[in-house]
């Protein structure tokens, strides 16, 4: 994983990018830094081979956007819609999303470390072989998304909304903590260690109808 830019194997051909990305905008290698946009309309947009860093976006929009070996860096999305996009061999470091719309996204090979999700939608998304590392989730909705192969460790997740989830190959066995708000039966197909399970007994116990009581 790359922790700075020049780790990265594209980082000498990276030009600065001026201006906002535009709808259909189709960019390669370009440096996206230090930066504050507002109301971005990136429709469309395709990136490839490009880098973010030190750059928030706040209420943008770019649905069925392409992102493609990309590598982001202190990159902090707000109320932002990345609704229907794609995402294939990219790094998330450092960052946040916060009351973003991803529903129906497409993550493939995406790494997450030390990132933070505030309500975030991933309703109907599907991730491939995905990790989230050190994250921090809070009310993050997974509705009838597709996970396969993802993985947790060091995270915590709390209030998550697994309602209808499908899960397969997912590891949750190196998060430190696991709760659930809704959609308990979304975590078929996980991996969870003893520890895990008698910390979500009581929410079984609430969704299954059992009082669990000292004998009289």
């Amino acid at each position: 994983m790359a922790r700075e830019l020049a780790d990265l194997p594209f980082a000498r051909y990276l030009t600065p990018f001026e201006g906002e990305p535009a709808r259909e905008g189709d960019y390669d290698c370009v440096h996206v830094e230090d930066r504050q946009l507002e109301h971005p309309t990136g429709e469309y947009v395709r990136f490839e081979q490009s880098a973010f860093s030190s750059l928030t976006i706040t209420r943008g929009s770019f649905r069925y956007g392409r992102f493609d070996d990309v590598w982001l860096r202190a990159v902090a999305f707000v109320g932002t819609e990345l609704a229907d996009t794609s995402w294939q061999d990219a790094e998330f470091v450092e960052g946040a999303l916060s009351g973003v719309d991803a529903r129906g996204a497409v993550l493939r090979r995406v790494r997450f470390e030390g990132c933070k999700f505030d309500s975030v939608n991933f309703r109907g998304a599907k991730l491939r072989e995905v990790s989230f590392v050190d994250c921090v989730l809070r009310h993050t909705d997974f509705g009838e998304a597709e996970l396969n192969t993802v993985s947790f460790p060091g995270s915590t997740l709390t209030d998550l909304a697994l309602n209808k989830t499908r899960m397969r190959k997912v590891d949750l066995r190196g998060a430190t903590r696991i709760g659930v708000a809704e959609g308990l039966d979304g975590l078929r197909g996980a991996t969870i260690t003893p520890l895990q399970l008698m910390d979500l007994a009581p929410s079984f116990a609430s969704a299954l109808g059992i009082t669990v009581a000292d004998e009289p």
